[in-house]
């Protein structure tokens, strides 16, 4: 099961002395299980788990997770005592700006990082995971990749900081579709190609048994 583009929210903390204005330390994401339509997630922080490439070579901070509202940059992305952590920095243009003093004043306090999924493993009611760590019912996501970090307002995992976003009642990541109908295409074009095989093996048999 491969799930793209989910989100989770944070918390962030100003940093110290001259030159770090702008600059934050804030926990994007953590191992706090989070309802999702498909059940209850959990974020793996385990050695490995996580494929931070992404956020420390073209980490954005953005707003609410648009695209197209870039608001600083991600100076580097690491993982500590089973949290996800980065140190942002904001841009100085207008649109930066009225951001970053609504963070730096405390209205806006929510982070969310925007993430997909690359490998789940499920745990049944009353099972234990692999590692020994969760116990059942649960999906916990073992390899996971962020891809951008947002400074937000309402967050789905509220023990992270300037983190998961919360889902709307009944709303469906338009990538859990587009995932379902890849997996749906390729048992398609498995089954088409198995028929065919089938088909070559059965004309064969009848040339040899003439």
């Amino acid at each position: 099961m491969k799930m793209n583009n989910l989100r989770r929210y944070g918390t962030l903390q100003r940093m110290d002395g001259e030159g770090n204005e702008r600059k934050f330390i804030l926990s994007f994401s953590s191992e706090q299980p989070v309802t999702r339509w498909f059940g209850v997630e959990i974020l793996d922080h385990g050695p490995g788990a996580v494929d931070l490439t992404r956020l420390n070579d073209i980490g954005c901070l953005l707003f609410n997770h648009n695209r197209d509202k870039v608001v600083g940059k991600i100076n580097r992305a690491w993982v500590e005592g089973y949290r996800g952590y980065a140190e942002v920095e904001f841009d100085t243009d207008d649109e930066s700006e009225v951001i970053y003093q609504k963070v730096r004043s405390e209205t806006l306090k929510g982070v969310s990082v925007g993430y997909r999924i690359d490998s789940l493993e499920e745990v049944l009611a009353g099972k234990t995971s692999a590692d020994g760590r969760f116990t059942g019912p649960c999906e916990i996501a073992r390899k996971w990749c962020p891809l951008e970090i947002s400074i937000v307002s309402v967050p789905a995992d509220e023990t992270v900081g300037v983190g998961r976003e919360a889902e709307q009642p009944g709303e469906i990541p338009l990538a859990v579709f587009e995932s379902q109908l890849q997996i749906n295409l390729n048992n398609s074009r498995r089954k088409t190609l198995w028929n065919s095989h089938r088909a070559c093996a059965s004309t064969a048999l009848a040339c040899c048994r003439k």
